[in-house]
């Protein structure tokens, strides 16, 4: 005997001042804590974007006359 399992959609609702906010979260986090996962997280964007890490197109210098 064979079951039948698919995928089953689940839809919870809750009211906006029950639900876990994110801002919240952050908040009880330290400065340096949030800047530390900022750069991680736009590392982490800038390989799957780019493959390699993100550099200047162009170098300039600037010549006084």
């Amino acid at each position: 005997m064979q079951l039948n399992r698919g995928i089953v959609k689940v839809v919870k609702k809750i009211k906006l001042k029950e639900s876990n906010n994110d801002f919240n979260y952050w908040q009880t986090k330290s400065y340096e804590e949030r800047l530390i996962t900022l750069e991680e997280i736009r590392q982490e964007f800038n390989s799957w974007k780019y493959s390699d890490e993100q550099r200047f197109q162009r170098v300039y210098t600037i010549v006084k006359r």
